[in-house]
């Protein structure tokens, strides 16, 4: 008869059953998968799906808030503030506090407003209750059309959600007539994953954010122009897997 094989084996990462059968030790293997929501919707994550599974860390975008149009008489102007941008929140969660299944919601961005209406407050988006970020504020059609200088404040970011990591997204910013052929429309906010679109001085809707969550900027009209505002970007959720 041949001889038994021996075998050493390293305690850090593996471990011998009472049958004899070599196994990874839970917690160790490091991350294994990434799972990337990116489209706005509801999800369901099962940690049935992953028995291997020790933790999860999950990163929690929100959508942005779009921003309004404009409509200036002639010889006028009329420039809006930009919507916020979403929040974002980051945690790592052990096996054993997540439940059989979780929800998973990725917050669509705010709509563009019309010329005369405020754009849409950003989707909020989260991991179950574990993990939640809020949606960023749509910015409202507040400048009236005129040729009188009027600056109007900006559009205040969401407040924190839930998470080891959580906060509010940047602020819209404010809008500023000089005269009736002069100003500047409000930049988009900012996100923890993205950039809020650029601010106007000539007719047309504010910049659309890049990356994700960030707050359109609003819209600017003079003249008798017309012009509708930016959408905000949409929100995402990441869930890496560590085994």
């Amino acid at each position: 008869m041949s001889p038994i094989a021996s075998v050493c084996v390293c305690s850090d990462y593996f471990t011998v059953g009472d049958d004899g059968r070599l196994c990874l030790i839970p917690g160790q293997q490091g991350l294994r998968q990434v799972l990337t929501f990116g489209t706005t919707g509801s999800y369901t994550f099962k940690k049935a799906d992953y028995p291997w599974l020790a933790r999860v860390r999950v990163m929690v975008q929100a959508g942005g808030g779009g921003a309004a149009g404009a409509r200036a008489s002639a010889g006028q102007l009329v420039a809006q503030p930009g919507g916020s941008g979403g929040g974002y929140s980051e945690r790592l969660i052990d096996v054993s506090v997540l439940g059989a299944t979780e929800s998973i919601v990725v917050g669509a961005g705010g709509a563009a407003g019309t010329a005369t209406t405020d754009g849409g407050n950003g989707g909020n988006s989260s991991f179950g209750g574990l993990c939640t970020a809020n949606g960023g504020a749509g910015g409202q059609a507040v400048m009236p059309s005129g040729n009188t200088p009027m600056c109007l404040s900006g559009t205040p970011g969401p407040a924190a959600g839930i998470g080891d990591i959580a906060q509010g997204g940047g602020p819209g910013g404010g809008a500023l007539r000089i005269s009736g052929n002069e100003g500047q429309s409000g930049e988009g906010g900012e996100s923890w994953m993205g950039h809020g679109g650029w601010q106007r001085s000539s007719t047309g809707g504010g910049g659309a954010g890049r990356g994700w969550g960030g707050g359109g900027a609003g819209g600017f009209a003079r003249d008798g122009d017309t012009t509708n505002g930016t959408g905000g970007g949409s929100g995402i959720v990441i869930v890496e897997l560590w085994g």
